[in-house]
């Protein structure tokens, strides 16, 4: 039988290496060279914080009232929504990320774009 730590790593790599929106948005910010160590150390944190917030229990406790579980619902729901019309918009007007013709964006624009991509994705807290 396999100990708990090799289960645990495993499920996390599991969980982490899947491309959702975090990751691809890392992998943009890695090929535009813009603000690399900042946006893996905000991720990096971030997924810390959550994992411990799941082994901790926090989806039993969210379970445990309804009126959470409705907040929650309705927040991925709006998430999911707003990523689909900016993808859906994307479809109509395709770009290529040239970095020699872009303008770079500001540390703030990208902490905020990876909070929301983080902490706002629905996918984060079914994991």
């Amino acid at each position: 039988m396999a100990s708990p730590v090799l289960i645990g790593f495993l499920t996390t790599m599991a969980l982490i290496a899947a491309i959702g929106a975090q990751n691809a948005f890392v992998l943009r910010q890695g090929i535009r060279g813009e603000h690399i160590v900042a946006v893996i150390a905000l991720c990096t944190v971030s997924d810390l914080i959550l994992i411990a917030a799941g082994i901790a229990g926090v989806g039993a406790l969210i379970t445990a009232h309804p009126d959470a579980m409705t907040v929650v619902k309705f927040g991925g729901a709006a998430f999911l929504i707003g990523y689909g019309v900016l993808a859906a918009r994307r479809t109509f007007r395709p770009s290529t990320l040239n970095p020699s013709e872009r303008t770079p964006a500001r540390l703030a624009e990208v902490l905020v774009t990876c909070l929301a991509l983080t902490w706002l994705n629905p996918h984060v807290y079914l994991d």
